[in-house]
């Protein structure tokens, strides 16, 4: 999950949360990707405790180009952030950023790395 906040029009990443996959059946893992509804609870009290929020989403396309495919919309609950990485590409080339409104079509967004402080962030449990 991606962790951060929001200033207007500009989201602020600062974390990122990894969760374990809880998609069913099991077999399917390798192509499907379920968030664990505990991981989510605790990211967000973590958040809360910081004054941040739960941006949205990542994952990765790994033979595809980094936009939402149709299964990703079909599964997204918005309004929401989401990260796709491609295989396909290197580097910034490989990652795409899109806001998923309530309804309507996926709007792509602008890409900008800061550096950011080594060890800065305790994600807790």
């Amino acid at each position: 999950m991606l962790l951060g906040a929001q200033h207007h029009t500009t989201l602020s990443l600062q974390q990122i949360w990894p969760c374990c996959n809880r998609w069913q059946p099991a077999e399917e893992r390798t192509r499907r990707f379920q968030l664990d509804p505990r991981e989510q609870l605790l990211a967000q009290r973590w958040c809360r405790s910081r004054s941040l929020t739960v941006l949205g989403a990542a994952h990765s396309h790994p033979c595809s180009d980094a936009v939402p495919s149709a299964t990703d919309l079909e599964l997204c609950l918005g309004p929401t952030l989401m990260l796709i990485r491609s295989g396909r590409a290197e580097g910034l080339a490989a990652l795409g950023a899109w806001w998923i409104p309530e309804s309507g079509s996926p709007l792509p967004l602008a890409i900008e790395l800061r550096a950011v402080a080594p060890g800065t962030g305790d994600l807790g449990e």
